[in-house]
């Protein structure tokens, strides 16, 4: 243990790769024992390390899928693989199979770099209801730094309006924020503010118009599922946008948004749950009610008060985001954006920890150089920071499940020593 992997190499003729998988393990064995969880050693899987087609999977009934930005034009991703307990699948795309607009070990200055790794799984649920969405580059004003989305949609009652929040709210922002460029009556937070207010807002025009079997209207759909199985089903929606120096988080629901700044957490969004007195008293003078039913419920039904859609339970229930616009210093080291699923069960303080240490073991300055590949070239130490990113948001669900999270659990996380615009 005392040898270093180059060391070890060179007596035991080990390979690189077992060598690389060996020092994932120990790095995962140090979190989970920090954490205090009593876990045992993640599988290989949770390490990025894919097994042969002729091993057979390992099984404990959870499928996760993780997704982390790559090399723009390293190469074709490594094939998913098969069915398995953790099943990981890889991706070079950002989301919905467009590609990759940032990428990471660029040796150009003019590219943006976005460091992020996500996770998203059923967990015990029995449905998953949960969507991610990950946009690099996703907006760029002209002239202006390059702006990378990242967002979480917890869905409720069906899984349709989350689905389609992941695939419109970018589209959405991007256009509200590029008609913010030509409002010269604002300082610059109160146009971005003012942008994704209204990119909220169609976002719940949208919602309301959503037909459970995937139509948006107008017209209304008028299949056997439209009506009632599309009136009381919503998303939160937890959206943040990175780049120009700056953070926005826009929070709707209970899904969260914390920073990890100077070894500290600091929370970006507020939950909005029917018994904060705020909130409360904004349902009773809409003439909604809070029941407390299995939990403080918008008429016994809903346990959160904002939310994206859910037709029936307007206006107690409002989409109008709150938003927070955060100058990036120093310090800052890693945002995580989340459902309830992990909040529920994690505190904020100890979701910073895992994901600051898991990010720190891939400090280029903390010994990774064996990682480099032989040209002396560095693209690898940069997907090896990346795999830290991707490994944080995993540890963080495996924890969540391990304090018996009932719930989905989305988790994604953003190494911001690492990205900018």
């Amino acid at each position: 243990m005392a040898a270093s992997c180059v060391e070890k190499m060179a007596v035991e003729g080990d390979s690189p790769e077992n060598c690389r998988e060996a020092r994932d393990r120990r790095i995962e064995m140090r979190i989970l024992e920090a954490a205090g969880e009593g876990f045992g050693p993640p599988s290989r899987k949770m390490a990025g390390k894919r097994r042969e087609a002729h091993e057979e999977p390992e099984s404990s009934g959870f499928a996760v899928y993780e997704k982390r930005s790559r090399v723009a034009d390293g190469g074709a991703p490594s094939p998913p693989p098969r069915s398995s307990s953790w099943a990981v699948s890889s991706s070079s795309s950002a989301s919905d199979g467009e590609p990759v607009a940032s990428a990471i070990g660029s040796t150009s200055r003019s590219v943006p770099v976005v460091a992020f790794g996500s996770v998203s799984l059923a967990g015990r649920s029995r449905v998953m209801e949960d969507a991610v969405s990950i946009q690099p580059d996703f907006f760029r004003a002209e002239g202006g730094p390059s702006n990378h989305f990242f967002a979480v949609f917890d869905g409720h009652g069906g899984s349709h309006v989350a689905a389609l929040c992941k695939e419109q709210m970018h589209v959405l922002l991007a256009e509200e924020l590029s008609r913010a460029e030509t409002e010269t009556e604002r300082d610059a937070v109160a146009r971005i503010k003012t942008a994704v207010g209204r990119s909220f807002a169609r976002m719940d025009e949208l919602a309301l118009m959503a037909c459970a079997c995937g139509t948006t209207g107008p017209p209304p759909c008028g299949c056997e599922r439209s009506g009632t199985e599309s009136e009381i089903v919503g998303s939160t929606a937890a959206v943040a946008i990175v780049g120009g120096g700056r953070l926005v988080v826009a929070n709707c629901g209970d899904s969260r948004a914390v920073l990890s700044r100077g070894g500290r957490a600091v929370p970006l969004s507020d939950d909005h749950k029917p018994d904060r007195p705020d909130e409360l008293a904004r349902i009773e003078a809409a003439g909604g009610r809070v029941i407390y039913l299995n939990g403080a419920r918008v008429y016994g039904i809903l346990a959160m008060s904002r939310a994206l859609g859910d037709k029936y339970l307007k206006p107690a229930v409002i989409s109008e985001p709150e938003i927070r616009v955060v100058e990036m210093t120093a310090a800052d080291e890693c945002l995580i954006i989340a459902s309830d699923g992990l909040w529920d069960v994690l505190p904020n303080d100890l979701a910073c920890d895992v994901a600051r240490r898991c990010l720190e073991e891939a400090d280029p300055t903390s010994g990774s150089e064996h990682l480099l590949h032989e040209d002396g070239g560095g693209p690898e130490k940069e997907h090896a920071s990346d795999a830290r990113c991707s490994l944080a948001a995993a540890l963080l669900a495996r924890l969540a499940l391990g304090r018996r999270s009932a719930d989905n659990i989305s988790v994604v996380v953003i190494d911001l020593r690492r990205t900018r615009g």
